[in-house]
C-alpha cells in the first residue's frame, strides 16, 4: 500500500509523549492550544497562568511580536545555512552579542539546539581541551547526585537522576558524582541561598584524592539545580569548587540551561554569584523557546588552546545540521532586545524579595515540608503519602492546573518559575491557587 500524508483523526494514540505517563495522560489529557503573556488557554478556553514559564524557558512571556517579526523577516530572507565550512551573518552577529554581555573572559560561542546538546557538547570540548594542552589522561568526567544535565548519554552519564539513568545501560565510563546539597534537616524553609552545605563542595578533593587530578577532565554542576526540585547552592559552596577545581587544572562547567537570561535576576548565574566557570551551558531563555536553540559559552584560554595545528585544520570535530540555524539566531536576537528593552533582568530583581515572601507564605500549609527559593524560581517539597511516593505530587499539580494554574512536578516536589514579565498582582493568583491545590489534593 502507498503511503498516504492525508489528514487522519486525532485520537492522542499516535504520539509517544517526553516524560509522561503516557497511558495515564490520554486517559484524562491536559491539552494547551494557545499562549499570550504569562498565560495559555486550553483548548474549550479556558485559561491557566504558566506558572513554569513553559519548561523554565518563556523568560519573556509568551507570544511576543518582536520575536514573531524577526522570525518571519529572517524565513523571507534566508530559510536556512550550514554552519559547516560557510557561515552567515547573524551567527557571528548573535555570538559577539553574546560574548559582549558574558562575565569574565568568557567570550567564544558554540551554538547548538538545545540544553542535552549544549551539555554533551561542553563535555567534549572540555575532553577535547585537555588533550590539545597535553593533558590526554584527563578522561574523567564528575557530576552531581541530583544533578540534571539534558538526556544525551553524556548528560545522563553526569547527572544524577536515578529515573533518567537506570533504563539505560552502564552509560559513560569514568563518571563520578558530587553528593547534591539538599539537607533539609539544616537548611528547610531557605529564603535564599542555604546558609549549611558549602562543606559538600570539598567532596571533589575526595573524589581528586581517589582518581588523581591527572585522570580528571571536567566538573559539571547546576549553580541552582532545577528539575530535581530546586536546589539553591549553599552560601560558599560554588566558590570553594571554583577554587579546587583551579587548583587541580579541572575545568569547572556551569550548566545554565535553567538560570541563565534572568532567572536569577542577573544576566547568568556566573554573574549573580561572582564565579566565573570555564564552560556555561544555556539553552530555554536563549530564545525565549520559539525556536529550538542552545549553546556552549567557552572562556578565552579553552577556546585558544584548540586553535592550534594548521589553520585549514579542523579544530573540533563537532557539530549540528542546525547549530546557529538563521530563525534560531534571529530569534535570539530579538530576545536581546526585549531583555534590554524591558530591563527583564533588573525586574527579575526586583521582583525577587514580592516572589519570596508569596512561596513563603505557604509555610504551614498541610503537607508542605519545605520550602526553597532564589530569584524568580521556587521549590516546595510535599509529604509523601505512605507507600505512595509522588502521589501528592502528582494530586497536586493535576488540581493546580484543574484550578487554572501550571507548575513543575517532579515526585513529591513541585516547582515554579514564572515568566520575567509576571505582575505582583499574578504572583498572588499564582500563590492563591497553589496553596489550594495543595490543601484539595491532600
Amino acid at each position: 500500500m502507498a503511503a498516504s500524508t492525508a489528514p487522519v483523526a486525532n485520537n492522542l494514540e499516535a504520539f509517544f509523549m517526553p516524560f509522561t505517563a503516557n497511558r495515564q495522560f490520554k486517559k484524562n489529557p491536559r491539552l494547551l492550544a494557545k499562549a499570550k503573556g504569562v498565560h495559555y488557554w486550553t483548548p474549550d478556553g479556558r485559561r491557566v497562568i504558566d506558572g513554569t514559564a513553559g519548561l523554565w524557558c518563556v523568560n519573556a512571556g509568551h507570544g511576543r511580536e518582536e520575536i514573531k517579526q524577526a522570525i518571519a523577516a529572517q524565513l523571507e530572507e534566508m530559510d536556512y545555512a550550514p554552519t559547516f565550512q560557510m557561515g552567515h551573518p547573524r551567527a557571528f552577529e548573535l555570538a559577539a552579542r553574546h560574548a559582549a554581555m558574558l562575565p569574565g573572559d568568557l567570550d567564544h560561542a558554540f551554538y547548538c539546539n538545545s540544553g542535552s546538546e549544549a551539555v554533551d557538547s561542553a563535555l567534549k570540548i572540555a575532553l577535547a581541551y585537555q588533550r590539545a594542552r597535553g593533558e590526554g589522561t584527563r578522561t574523567r568526567l564528575i557530576g552531581r547526585e541530583r544533578g540534571y544535565h539534558g538526556v544525551g548519554f553524556g548528560g545522563i552519564s553526569v547527572g544524577g537522576m536515578a529515573n533518567n539513568r537506570k533504563f539505560f545501560g552502564s552509560l559513560l565510563p569514568g563518571v563520578d558524582h558530587l553528593p547534591h546539597t539538599h539537607l533539609p534537616q539544616k537548611n528547610a524553609f531557605s529564603r535564599g541561598q542555604p546558609e549549611h552545605g558549602a562543606e559538600l563542595a570539598d567532596e571533589l578533593e575526595r573524589i581528586v584524592a581517589l582518581h588523581d587530578a591527572s585522570t580528571i577532565a571536567a566538573v559539571i554542576v547546576e549553580p541552582c539545580a532545577g528539575s530535581t526540585g530546586y536546589l539553591p547552592p549553599p552560601k560558599g559552596y560554588l566558590q570553594r569548587l571554583r577554587e579546587i577545581c583551579t587548583k587541580h587544572g579541572i575545568l569547572l562547567i556551569f550548566d545554565e540551561v535553567i538560570t541563565g537570561f534572568g532567572r536569577l535576576g542577573a544576566s547568568f548565574a556566573a554573574e549573580y554569584f561572582g564565579v566565573i566557570p570555564d564552560l556555561m551551558t544555556v539553552a530555554k531563555g536563549i530564545s525565549n523557546a520559539t525556536v529550538p536553540m542552545g549553546g556552549v559559552f567557552v572562556r578565552k584560554p579553552v577556546y585558544e588552546a584548540l586553535m592550534t595545528g594548521p589553520e585549514n585544520a579542523i579544530e573540533l570535530f563537532h557539530g549540528y545540521t542546525y547549530s546557529a540555524h538563521p530563525l534560531a539566531c534571529a530569534a535570539a536576537g530579538a530576545v536581546l532586545d526585549i531583555y534590554r528593552k524591558d530591563g527583564l533582568f533588573q525586574r527579575a530583581a526586583e521582583l525577587s524579595p514580592y516572589w519570596e515572601d508569596g512561596v513563603h507564605s505557604l509555610k504551614g500549609t498541610p503537607g508542605v515540608t519545605d520550602i526553597r527559593n532564589l530569584g524568580l524560581a521556587a521549590g516546595i517539597d510535599l509529604e509523601s503519602k505512605p507507600g505512595a511516593v509522588g502521589a501528592r505530587g502528582y494530586g497536586a499539580f493535576v488540581k493546580a492546573f484543574e484550578l487554572g494554574l501550571m507548575v513543575r512536578q517532579t515526585g513529591d516536589t513541585l516547582a515554579m518559575s514564572p515568566p520575567l514579565i509576571v505582575e505582583k498582582n499574578q504572583i498572588d493568583e499564582i500563590i492563591d491557587i497553589f496553596g489550594k491545590a495543595i490543601r484539595q489534593a491532600a
